[in-house]
C-alpha cells in the first residue's frame, strides 16, 4: 500500500464530494464517514467484507501454466510471459503486495472499531456475540493475508537474513508513516500464529444450527441456543471458522519448514505434522478420507451441497459460494474447440507421465507394464478424470487430437491444444456451449480441502519421523498415502508403496501424489519454489500420427536460481527503502 496511492484516492474523493454538495441535496444523506459505522452495522461489516473479496483464492488462478504441468494457448497470458523470462520487480503476476497489505489495513481498522459498533439493536447479548464472531474472522483473515504475503514475497536479503514483510497491526491513513522495515520471516510466522490463535478463541469449528448447548463451544455455553444460532448459525458457513484457522497454521508451518525457508525460521517439520494431525483427527482419522474428495468438482459432488440445509462435502474445509444460477466461464475457457471452448490450459506430457499405472508403479519402472504404443491404457484412474487425452471422453463426446483429426488436433487453430492434451479437472462435463442449446451449471472454488491437509501431514511426518513414523498420532505418512492412492483406484495391496522404506523415496512419492491430487488448483507454482526443485524443466507435449507418439518440447522455462523467492515491487523499494530479495 503506497502513501501516494492513498493521498490520490483522498483527493479524488474530496473533489467528488465537493461536486455533490453543489448539485445534490440533502448533502448529509449522501455522505458516509467513519462515524457512520457505529450506527450502521452493515456499513461497518463492509470493512471486513472488503478483505473477503481480496482473497487470492476466490477463483482458480491457473498459474500452473508457469510450471512444468501446463502451458496456455493464450500468447498474452501473464504467467506465460513470467515463465519465459519476463518476471521482474516491475512485472510480477503473482504479487500479493498491494492486495494483501490493503486487506490487512482494512482489517486493522475493523479490529480497532468493532467493539464500538452496535451490531444488534434488539439484543445486548447478540451484540456481544456478533462482535466476538466478527473479531475472530478479522484476526483469522489478517493471518491468512500475511501467509499469502510471505509465500509471494518472503526471501533472503543481501546479508543472508530471511526476511518477511512489514508487520502492521494498526490502521493507517494518508498521514501515517509507511516507511516500515521488513520483519524477519520468523517474526511474520509468529504473527500469523498469534492472529490465528486469537481467531480460534472466538470462532467455532463449524457454523451450525445447534440443537442444544452441548453442541456450542465452551466459551458460549452460558448463552441461549437461540441467540447462539442467530450469530453462529449455518447461514455463516462460508465465513472463516476455527477449523480454517487451524488449517492455515498447518499451511504456514509447511511453508516455513520447507527447503527454501527452513534455515531462517524456528519452525520444524513436526510442527506442520502436528497441526495437520489435529485436523485429521477432527475429521475422524485417515479412514475418514472422503471417497469422492478427489472429484469434488463433478456434478454429483456439487449436487451434494445443499445451500439451505448447510450440508456440504466432507472434503471441504473452506470453499467459495456456489453460483446460484450457474455459469459456463471455466468451460468456455478450457473446453476443446470442437465443444465451442477456447482450450486455454493445456496439460503437459510431463504431468501425464507423472501418473503411475493402475498397479501403482511409475511408468518408468519395468514392473509397471507400461506400453508406450498404448500410453493411456491401464493408467491411474485419476489421469482419465483430470486430463483429456486422445480418444478420451468428456460427457458424451470423444475428443481426438491426432494429426488431421480436426480443430482439436495440436496447433490446428488458435484455440487448439499446444501439447496434445486438454484440461478436464474442475470442469463440469454437463455444461453445453453450443449456441443453439447453451446450458450453464453451478460451480464453486475450493479454498482448502481435507486432501491438502492429509498431504501436509504426509510430507511433514515423513520429514520428521520417516515413512512409518507416527509421532503421537497413531498414523504415518505411509498410512496417509495408502488411503489417498486406494481412493484414487490404485490396485490393492499397493506393492510399490509397500516397497518404500526410505525417507528419500517416500519424499519423492509424496511430492508426486501432491502434484497429482492438487493439480490445477494453484499449488505447483509455489511447491516447486518451497522445495527448491527444478524450475526450468521444459514443458513437453505429444503429437500423434497413427500409432506414432512423438514427444517434444513445447515451451522452455526461463527462471533464475534466485527466483525461488519473489520480488518486492520496485517502486516501493525505491520509495520506502525496503530491502529487496537477493537477485531482484
Amino acid at each position: 500500500m503506497k502513501k501516494n496511492k492513498i493521498t490520490s484516492i483522498l483527493i479524488v474523493l474530496s473533489v467528488l464530494f465537493s461536486a455533490c454538495e453543489s448539485i445534490l441535496a440533502p448533502v448529509d444523506e449522501n455522505r458516509q464517514t467513519l462515524e457512520d459505522i457505529y450506527e450502521d452495522p452493515a456499513f461497518a461489516e463492509g470493512l471486513l467484507m472488503n478483505a473477503y473479496t481480496r482473497l487470492p483464492n476466490n477463483y482458480y488462478s491457473f498459474n500452473d501454466v508457469a510450471t512444468d504441468d501446463a502451458v496456455t494457448n493464450d500468447k498474452f497470458n501473464d504467467y506465460l510471459e513470467m515463465a519465459t523470462g519476463q518476471w521482474s520487480a516491475f512485472f510480477n503476476p503473482v504479487s500479493e503486495w498491494d492486495n494483501s497489505l490493503t486487506a490487512i489495513l482494512y482489517l486493522n481498522k475493523f479490529l480497532e472499531e468493532s467493539s464500538k459498533v452496535e451490531w444488534s439493536y434488539t439484543s445486548d447479548t447478540a451484540n456481544i456475540l456478533f462482535n466476538d464472531r466478527l473479531t475472530g474472522e478479522a484476526y483469522a483473515l489478517r493471518g491468512i493475508f500475511m501467509f499469502y504475503l510471505l509465500q509471494a514475497h518472503g526471501g533472503y536479503g543481501p546479508d543472508g537474513t530471511l526476511l518477511g514483510v512489514p508487520i502492521i497491526t494498526e490502521s493507517m491513513d494518508a498521514n501515517s508513516d509507511f516507511n516500515r522495515p521488513r520483519a524477519t520471516f520468523d517474526e511474520c510466522v509468529k504473527q500469523i500464529y498469534s492472529d490465528l490463535s486469537k481467531a480460534e478463541e472466538y470462532l467455532p469449528l463449524n457454523y451450525i444450527d445447534a440443537l442444544e448447548k452441548s453442541e456450542m463451544p465452551a466459551r458460549y455455553q452460558n448463552y441461549s441456543v437461540e441467540v447462539y444460532n442467530r450469530v453462529f448459525g449455518e447461514i455463516y458457513k462460508l465465513r472463516v471458522n476455527a477449523r480454517i484457522a487451524k488449517a492455515m497454521k498447518a499451511k504456514t508451518a509447511l511453508l516455513a519448514a520447507s527447503d527454501a525457508y527452513r534455515n531462517g525460521t524456528s519452525v520444524k517439520w513436526d510442527d506442520a505434522a502436528n497441526y495437520a494431525a489435529e485436523l485429521i483427527k477432527l475429521n475422524g482419522g485417515v479412514a475418514r478420507l472422503d471417497n469422492t474428495g478427489h472429484i469434488f468438482y463433478k456434478a454429483a459432488q456439487v449436487g451434494r451441497i445443499n445451500l439451505s440445509s448447510g450440508r456440504d462435502q466432507a472434503e471441504m474445509i473452506w470453499r467459495s459460494s456456489v453460483e446460484g444460477s450457474g455459469s459456463t466461464d471455466r468451460e468456455q475457457a478450457n473446453f476443446p474447440p470442437s465443444l465451442f471452448g477456447n482450450g486455454r490450459v493445456n496439460p503437459t506430457q510431463n504431468l501425464v507421465d507423472a501418473f503411475p499405472m493402475a498397479n501403482g508403479y511409475p511408468i518408468s519402472d519395468s514392473r509397471s507394464g507400461f506400453d508406450p504404443k498404448k500410453p493411456y491404457d491401464g493408467r491411474d484412474p485419476r489421469l482419465k478424470e483430470y486430463i483429456l487425452y486422445n480418444q478420451g471422453t468428456i460427457g458424451a463426446n470423444t475428443i481426438r487430437v491426432s494429426n488431421g483429426s480436426g480443430d482439436d488436433a495440436v496447433g490446428a487453430i488458435r484455440t487448439s491444444t499446444r501439447t496434445g492434451y486438454y484440461l478436464k479437472k474442475l470442469l463440469r462435463e454437463d455444461v453445453n456451449l453450443n449456441p443453439a442449446s447453451r446450458t450453464a451449471q453451478q460451480h464453486y472454488t475450493s479454498r482448502i480441502r481435507m486432501t491438502e491437509i492429509y498431504l501436509i501431514y504426509a510430507e511433514a511426518a515423513n520429514e520428521a519421523w520417516g515413512p512409518n513414523g507416527a509421532g503421537a498420532h497413531g498414523f504415518s505418512a505411509k498410512d496417509v498415502l495408502t488411503a489417498i492412492r486406494k481412493r484414487a483406484g490404485i490396485k490393492q495391496p499397493d506393492d510399490y508403496l509397500n516397497s518404500i522404506n526410505s525417507k528419500e523415496e517416500m519424499r519423492e512419492l509424496i511430492r508426486n501424489e501432491r502434484r497429482l491430487e492438487l493439480c490445477f488448483e494453484g499449488f505447483r507454482f509455489w511447491d516447486l519454489r518451497r522445495w527448491k526443485a527444478n524450475l526450468n524443466e521444459a514443458a513437453k507435449g505429444v503429437k500423434i500420427d497413427g500409432s506414432s507418439y512423438a514427444v517434444s518440447t513445447v515451451e522452455n522455462r526461463n527462471y533464475s536460481d534466485f527466483m525461488y523467492h519473489g520480488p518486492l515491487p520496485y517502486g516501493d523499494v525505491l520509495k520506502f527503502g525496503y530491502i529487496q530479495n537477493q537477485g531482484w
